[in-house]
């Protein structure tokens, strides 16, 4: 069985700290430990952080609103980290969108451009998304014509990328960015949040959020599928049917059987080349 073919007690079973519920669950539940993930990561120092109370900011009921992985602010920063472990091949756009709603729930209406804090959007990536075995990259706004010139609106970037993290010159960076990699504490940081995600695994309430998640995410695949949405993805696909049939089963979680009967592959050697695949 491939990766993508785990079941959702299996998933849960397989998760560590690279997973995002996991991930929001710790953070969320342990400020103190957030606030310290903050401080090596931005290798700065912050006096306190409140978490969001909510998952979720709408801008209004016609926008689209977004759900934060871990959202906390205090007095003169705003804090979001999103731990992606797949490249969803449009995180810099997400970026954007996050920081600009981010905004729009800092500042209420009439207040003065220059309350809006000091915002941060993290990501924390596996794979290196911009290509140039850097292990983090940072953004913030210039001047095309004089790269001296900064805008000054005090909003930044981060992607760290694990699969780099080598390359890091911060001892504490490289440890937390090889637990999600790895899943291995190298220091006293990554131990305690190896333990937490340790426990976590025993909460029967996380447990059960976290399986309907996931079949609700499985089911959408599915009727997705059937109604024929998914069926653009298939443009442009080279490889014959079967190939095609193959990343059907693997990508979206449709059975087998369903995706026989929609590409008109012979089912026996659908489930020969999975079994192939599989080995």
């Amino acid at each position: 069985m491939t990766k993508k073919n785990l079941t959702p007690e299996e998933l849960w079973n397989q998760a560590t700290i690279a997973n995002n519920f996991i991930f929001y669950k710790i953070m969320r539940n342990n400020p103190d430990l957030c606030k310290e993930l903050l401080e090596i990561l931005l290798s700065m120092e912050i006096d306190h952080i409140e978490i969001h109370g909510e998952e979720e900011i709408l801008i209004d009921y016609e926008s689209r609103g977004i759900r934060l992985d871990v959202y906390a602010k205090n007095e003169e920063n705003a804090f979001n980290i999103e731990m992606q472990a797949i490249n969803t091949k449009e995180l810099p756009e997400r970026a954007r969108f996050y920081q600009g709603v981010i905004d729009v729930d800092l500042l209420k209406t009439g207040e003065d451009f220059r309350k809006l804090k000091d915002t941060y959007v993290i990501f924390i990536c596996i794979e290196d998304i911009f290509k140039k075995e850097l292990p983090l990259y940072r953004f913030q706004n210039f001047c095309v014509e004089n790269k001296d010139i900064a805008l000054n609106d005090r909003t930044y970037k981060y992607f760290f990328i694990s699969n780099n993290c080598d390359k890091l010159l911060d001892e504490r960076q490289k440890a937390f960015l090889k637990l999600v990699t790895s899943n291995k504490p190298t220091d006293d940081f990554s131990r305690r949040i190896a333990a937490m995600v340790k426990e976590a695994k025993t909460n029967l309430q996380w447990r059960r959020q976290f399986m309907d998640l996931e079949r609700e995410k499985l089911y959408a695949r599915r009727e997705g599928f059937e109604d024929g949405l998914l069926e653009g993805k298939l443009e442009g696909i080279s490889q014959g049917k079967v190939e095609a049939a193959v990343l059907i089963v693997k990508d979206f979680g449709v059975t087998p059987e369903l995706a026989s009967e929609k590409l008109g592959v012979p089912l026996d050697k659908l489930l020969e080349k999975l079994n192939e695949e599989n080995k």
